[in-house]
């Protein structure tokens, strides 16, 4: 696989366990001119988070198996991933659930059903704040 020229579009994986969801998302993502990775479950995600390295993830929080409150966990503490920014998506809309999700590593929380340009919007506003960030810790060192 050849490496992605990241100037050309983000990568964003998105992760939920609903073909509709996936589906409803990859053509808004696509459209937007993003790269879009799909993960199904808890541990394709962490794989392919490592692999790919994306700028963004949304993440389902209640899937079969690992939930992602439990992916969000284990990719902030792995030194590769842990920069990456997580959106996560869920129906859940009580304040415990939300505030489980920043603890876990989120970024940001949108609620389903699932609208696609405030989708976009909040990835636009993730990635250029993790560019800013990197740039500001290369300038650093």
């Amino acid at each position: 696989m050849p490496p992605v020229d990241r100037s050309i579009s983000d990568i964003v994986l998105i992760v939920d366990d609903i073909p509709e969801n996936l589906a409803l998302l990859h053509d808004a993502l696509d459209e937007g001119g993003h790269t879009v990775l799909v993960a199904t479950n808890g541990e394709s995600a962490l794989q392919r988070a490592r692999h790919s390295l994306p700028d963004v993830i949304l993440l389902d929080a209640l899937m079969p198996g690992m939930d992602g409150f439990e992916v969000a966990r284990r990719l902030k503490t792995d030194f590769a991933t842990q920069h990456i920014p997580i959106i996560f998506m869920t129906g859940l809309t009580e304040t415990e659930h939300v505030v489980a999700a920043f603890a876990a590593g989120g970024a940001d929380y949108v609620t389903k059903p699932i609208r696609p340009a405030e989708v976009l919007a909040r990835i636009a506003a993730h990635v250029q704040n993790a560019r800013r960030i990197r740039q500001a810790r290369t300038a650093l060192d």
